[in-house]
């Protein structure tokens, strides 16, 4: 296998587990270095180890993305252990999910705080070493849930992901004269999440499939991951500024 990534840094939120473990093995199957980075040091420090064996350099690190010092840190330990950051990975989530009566603003303030404001903190702190080489990649991640025709249920999710989806633009039109691009995917993906949801709601769940035009959910790696990894690859050089729906073709995002 090409490795089209080899000796880029990575830095992924999230990484412990589902997606954000699927983004970083695809990344490392490339060539590139991994900073791995969630709540859980025993997730993280597994998926460093599977790295590892890959024959990267990949190390854990600790953060609570809602806390702005906590961001600043995981920047510098990160920067320090790798010398730089080439790819950022914003795929950390606390999601409001329920009716607009039921969610308490500590429920939609967390969405928020670990949705788009430490995606704002992330894209910023990150900025002056994605720049450097001319070839800086931010993939941020949204939903398809927030183009759903009926929201019941999904107000406040979608909402904080629209939030991302709009910065992501903002990033790719004053960061592109920098050599940084920046993209929005909206996965759906067999991740621990979305399992929960669909023991918590099967008859939901299964009407849900049937929307799917692939009818299966995407893999984290082979599915997901992949699609990242390539995305960050010279080959889309020329690609930045929207969203890409990873989700069998069922969202209109147009």
């Amino acid at each position: 296998m090409t490795k089209q990534l080899e000796g880029k840094v990575a830095l992924i939120t999230g990484a412990g587990q589902g997606v954000g473990r699927g983004i970083a093995i695809a990344l490392a199957k490339l060539g590139a270095n991994i900073a791995v980075s969630g709540r859980s040091p025993g997730n993280i420090g597994e998926v460093a180890e599977e790295l590892r064996a890959l024959g990267v350099k990949a190390e854990s690190f600790l953060c609570n993305v809602k806390d702005k010092a906590s961001l600043e840190k995981l920047v510098a330990d990160v920067v320090a252990a790798f010398g730089g950051v080439d790819i950022l990975v914003n795929n950390a989530q606390e999601v409001p999910l329920g009716p607009l009566l039921a969610v308490e603003d500590e429920a939609f303030e967390a969405g928020f705080d670990s949705g788009p404001l430490a995606t704002f903190r992330l894209m910023k702190a990150c900025h002056p070493y994605l720049k450097r080489t001319g070839e800086g990649v931010i993939i941020n991640l949204a939903t398809s849930a927030s183009e759903r025709w009926d929201m019941s249920g999904y107000g406040c999710y979608g909402a904080v992901k629209k939030a991302i989806r709009q910065l992501t633009r903002a990033a790719a039109a004053e960061w592109g004269q920098d050599g940084i691009r920046a993209l929005t995917i909206a996965p759906h993906a067999d991740s621990p999440g979305l399992k929960a949801w669909f023991e918590a709601k099967p008859d939901e769940a299964a009407a849900f499939f049937k929307t799917i035009p692939l009818r299966r959910i995407g893999r984290c790696e082979e599915d997901i991951g992949a699609a990242v990894a390539a995305l960050c690859t010279p080959a889309f050089s020329y690609l930045t500024g929207t969203t890409i729906p990873l989700d069998g073709g069922q969202a209109n995002f147009d």
